[in-house]
């Protein structure tokens, strides 16, 4: 059990108002794709908690919380009490039975700090004593049903925790839960709605997508100079880069120039593109598009660093993570995936996977967006084409995790 491996999924839950508030952290076995966390849970819940304290909260969810699947044998041990009560939300699966000791126990860890959620879960008398203890009720919509939905609330109503709607896919259910009052949205709704109006290219992002393909092209810093200055809003977005504690850098900044060349091309062209995304989305590093965006780029980039042909290309790892960050631009942004692509200068294998998934960045990007989506049972052939295995995905999903949260704070 101690040699178990692990990989890890992060389901984002927004706020209403579509910030970030934390994640369901799914677990997995090493040894199966199968998505039976239950039996997972019986099985392994002394080594999830290995895992964690091994881990580090902080890499995994960085300043949000974190929502922890348990059974009835985990809530009663008390390696649940190890668990950081500022950080995580204890969330009850529905097959826990309400008994007395279970209500008490509940209290007990109440008492003591801990957050209490009850998953996919559906109004029934018998848990009106928990209702008094718990301070999430997660809703799950396809099983209640909109169509019972309103009066679902209704009932729940009565007590005072606050709801949390899972699996919202659209943007109608997002509002029709708004409306009802549900305080949490769990779902892909935000990484799937319907691309149906343009938004207003400003300034601002024409200046990006300028000094983006500059760098690509690797223009002469006076060049890039002038870009800069003739923007007084990216002067400041670099100087705070420079200063940041991701970039980790010691000596003072005397000149624009001695900032662009202390950074360097290759992390200033990341830049550019997080910044392209950041000018029209919200919340910055709240914004989940944003966190999914980040996340996919920084685990592609990993992924094919190990790959043999990264050893005769360079700049293979940057081409990935560069598909990876534009994969959600055409939501982001309100606009076609080809109106994304075509102003930027980008090379034909990353224009090939974001309009075609074609090529074996395309390949790799559908990989990823199934690893989010827990599509198991397609995933084995695309770990093979890849050289991948679950012993190894973990401990890089981590890392992901890390580096997402640090660059949160240039945020």
């Amino acid at each position: 059990m101690a040699d178990e491996k692990f990989f890890l999924g992060r389901q984002p839950i927004l706020d209403r108002a579509q910030r970030l508030f934390g994640f369901e952290l799914l677990f997995r076995s090493a040894d199966t794709l199968h998505a039976n966390v239950t039996d997972y849970l019986q099985a392994s819940a002394s080594v999830i908690f290995d895992a964690l304290s091994s881990f580090g909260f902080s890499e995994i969810l960085g300043k949000h919380k974190g929502f922890i699947n348990v059974n009835a044998d985990v809530l009663m041990s008390d390696a649940i009490e190890l668990l950081p009560v500022e950080k995580v939300v204890i969330e009850l699966l529905e097959h826990v039975p309400v008994t007395d000791t279970i209500i008490e126990r509940c209290r007990d860890l109440k008492r003591k700090g801990f957050a209490i959620a009850l998953d996919d879960h559906i109004y029934d008398p018998v848990y009106e004593p928990l209702y008094e203890v718990v301070d999430i009720i997660k809703i799950d919509l396809l099983r209640t049903g909109m169509e019972n939905l309103a009066a679902e609330v209704k009932q729940l109503r009565r007590w005072t925790p606050k709801l949390l709607a899972e699996k919202v896919e659209t943007n109608e259910q997002y509002e029709e839960c708004a409306r009802l009052g549900f305080s949490y949205f769990q779902g892909y709704y935000f990484a799937r709605p319907t691309v149906l109006t343009r938004t207003r290219v400003d300034v601002g992002r024409l200046a990006i997508v300028k000094l983006f393909n500059q760098l690509v092209a690797e223009v002469e810093i006076a060049e890039l100079e002038q870009t800069f200055k003739q923007n007084p809003n990216l002067i400041l977005n670099l100087l705070r880069l420079v200063n940041s504690v991701s970039v980790g850098l010691k000596e003072r900044i005397t000149t624009l120039r001695h900032a662009i060349m202390v950074i360097g091309y290759h992390q200033l062209r990341r830049w550019a593109m997080m910044a392209l995304f950041t000018n029209n989305a919200k919340s910055g590093g709240d914004n989940p598009l944003l966190v999914l965006a980040v996340t996919r780029a920084r685990l592609m980039e990993l992924i094919v660093a190990e790959q043999p042909a990264a050893q005769g290309d360079r700049d293979y790892p940057d081409r990935a993570f560069m598909t990876g960050i534009l994969s959600l631009a055409d939501v982001l942004l309100k606009v076609s995936m080809d109106e994304v692509v075509t102003p930027l200068n980008l090379d034909e294998d990353v224009r090939q996977a974001l309009l075609d998934r074609e090529g074996e960045l395309g390949i790799l990007l559908s990989l990823v967006e199934r690893i989010e989506q827990e599509e198991f049972d397609s995933i084995s052939p695309l770990f093979e084409r890849f050289s991948l295995s679950m012993k190894n995905l973990g401990p890089v999903q981590i890392e992901v995790c890390n580096w997402v949260n640090r660059m949160d704070e240039l945020a």
